[in-house]
């Protein structure tokens, strides 16, 4: 179903380059402009080029624009029950209702954008890429909605959280199925450019991880295990299992099912900082989340994928 070489190559690559931004953090350790720059730089430029290069890559059909709807709903789905589940797993240890809610969210929701989506591209191509990219979009929508509402004290739904989903990757999904619908073919210059320039965004993504690493050791925070482990272990092993078995439930198209898979076994959020800083929430425990979360998930990823797909097979 995934080929397991080609997952452990792609992770192999990642973890290097991981290492490799680590150690560029250690000499050069990044500031509040240079963190900026690189997020701009992958956010703005890479993810919207990936994006694009897929649409241009594909032949938008009447069954990818079904296929299209079905992931968005599934990633939606797929999102809520994630933060359902550290919701539960929070109470069940007696945590405080506003830590019970920030690891919630830290336990449900994925780095897909940053890591899932430059890995969906290099295992399945621009289908896949493009696949993934909506996938994205389903857990932008689940942030700025149920994730906002969680953060704040009444739980208000503000159409102001719906405005931070404008962005250039969003841009770029609607804008590429909008000139894929209208059967228009962009030059071979432009395709050239954005292929070129879709490469960029999972190594420096991996670096960014990387170079985050030496700042957050430096810091030397005492570190809650129960509240650091309850979201590694939600996010890493739980609930992509149990998404796994629930896709086994289903009559589920198996390009759906495959990226469905790797999406949400990615590590947690890498907004998680932000967000929690933007609603008062604990900004270093989200930021510690994130970084320790993608570094076991450079071991976790091929391991629940593996087993995931053993679930797959083994439940038609």
């Amino acid at each position: 179903m995934i080929e397991i070489t080609t997952l452990l190559t792609s992770v192999f690559i990642m973890a290097v380059i991981v290492g490799i931004g680590c150690l560029l953090g250690l000499r050069h350790p990044l500031t509040a402009d240079s963190r900026q720059l690189m997020i701009a730089m992958i956010v703005n430029v890479g993810m919207p080029c990936i994006i694009l290069d897929g649409v241009f890559q594909t032949t938008i059909d009447g069954r990818l624009m079904t296929q299209i709807f079905v992931i968005f709903g599934v990633s939606v789905l797929f999102n809520c029950l994630g933060i359902f589940l550290g919701w539960l797993g929070a109470g069940a240890m007696k945590m405080p209702d506003k830590k019970r809610r920030e690891m919630a969210i830290l336990s449900g929701l994925g780095n897909t954008g940053f890591i899932g989506l430059p890995l969906c591209a290099a295992l399945f191509g621009p289908k896949g890429a493009l696949l993934a990219a909506v996938f994205d979009a389903g857990l932008d929508f689940t942030i700025w909605t149920v994730g906002v509402m969680m953060l704040q004290d009444k739980w208000a739904f503000s159409l102001k959280g719906l405005k931070a989903m404008v962005n250039i990757p969003m841009i770029a999904i609607v804008s590429g199925l909008v000139v894929a619908a209208l059967g228009l073919t962009p030059p071979d210059a432009v395709k050239h450019l954005t292929g070129t320039l879709a490469k960029i965004a999972s190594p420096l993504a991996m670096m960014y991880v990387g170079m985050l690493l030496p700042g957050l050791l430096k810091n030397k925070r005492r570190v809650s295990l129960p509240q650091l482990g309850l979201p590694l272990s939600l996010k890493l092993f739980v609930f992509p299992l149990v998404a796994a078995l629930l896709l086994s439930l289903f009559a589920i198209d198996d390009d759906i099912t495959r990226i469905a898979m790797i999406q949400v076994a990615m590590p947690t959020i890498a907004l998680a900082s932000i967000l929690f800083a933007r609603y008062a929430a604990d900004e270093e425990m989200g930021a510690m989340t994130t970084v320790f979360s993608t570094l076991l998930g450079i071991l976790t990823i091929p391991a629940v994928i593996l087993v995931g797909s053993f679930i797959l097979q083994h439940n038609p």
